[in-house]
């Protein structure tokens, strides 16, 4: 089929004054910059996200921000929109900080779950001392959670593929801990034949085979989660995905 000057498709926000604030209480969808904005809870008064005005705010920076009710999220997708095999090789950074690392998950990647009112635990992903539990059943990307026995650390999760999901914790530790107040760099590819990379900082940490499905339509998410009864914050700097497009449809 004959293509154009747009044969790959470039997604990115540097999130330079769009947001959602915490002032707003619809529970349909809303959009912040190129995202949709998701999450349970995210029509409550204490929930969004935020353009960030203060240090760290240089770049232009969200803040994506919880409720103060258990497992209650906010987050950043796209639509369900890449297919692995049609669309590969997948690139997917952001850039991203907590104010604290406690009482929280944070997930970032592809999913087959993103839906308005989506959750990290039940929903897509759980990791509780060296067990991660894979609800959804198609994900690929990074996973940090201080509910894990590296409770600090950035830990690269699959489902879906030729391989099984990994669900032993110390078999997926990037060796990488997340610092309070400081930025880590969290890139992912997927090749068309499911072979997915991680990188953090710019250091390649993992390379699984067949770690993505080939025929389910994937969404890309950030997304944090609060483990406890109070807000909890993810900063991210920049959010980009880039893609073959499909000529197919």
């Amino acid at each position: 089929m004959a293509q154009s000057e747009y044969g790959r498709i470039n997604i990115f926000d540097d999130f330079t004054g769009q947001e959602w604030t915490v002032a707003e209480t619809a529970d349909d969808s809303m959009n912040c910059g190129a995202f949709r904005v998701i999450g349970q809870g995210k029509e409550d008064t204490d929930s969004g996200a935020v353009s960030m005005e203060t240090d760290p705010n240089l770049n232009g920076v969200i803040v994506l921000t919880t409720t103060n009710e258990t497992e209650h999220t906010l987050g950043l997708t796209t639509a369900k929109m890449f297919d692995v095999a049609k669309m590969g090789t997948l690139v997917a950074e952001i850039r991203v900080q907590f104010p604290d690392l406690d009482e929280k998950q944070f997930y970032f990647g592809f999913t087959d779950v993103n839906d308005d009112t989506a959750i990290l635990e039940g929903g897509n992903l759980l990791g509780s001392t060296e067990t991660i539990t894979l609800t959804a059943s198609d994900l690929c990307g990074f996973l940090f959670s201080s509910e894990l026995t590296e409770d600090e650390m950035w830990h690269m999760v699959y489902n879906g593929g030729t391989t099984t999901g990994e669900t032993d914790s110390t078999d997926i530790e990037s060796g990488i801990d997340a610092v309070s107040g400081e930025y880590n760099i969290l890139k992912l590819e997927i090749d068309p034949n499911g072979t997915a990379r991680w990188y953090v900082d710019g250091v390649l940490k993992q390379t699984v085979a067949g770690a993505v499905s080939l025929t389910t339509d994937l969404a890309c998410m950030a997304m944090v989660e609060t483990k406890a009864a109070e807000i909890q914050y993810a900063k991210l700097d920049y959010f980009g995905i880039k893609a073959n497009r499909d000529w197919t449809v």
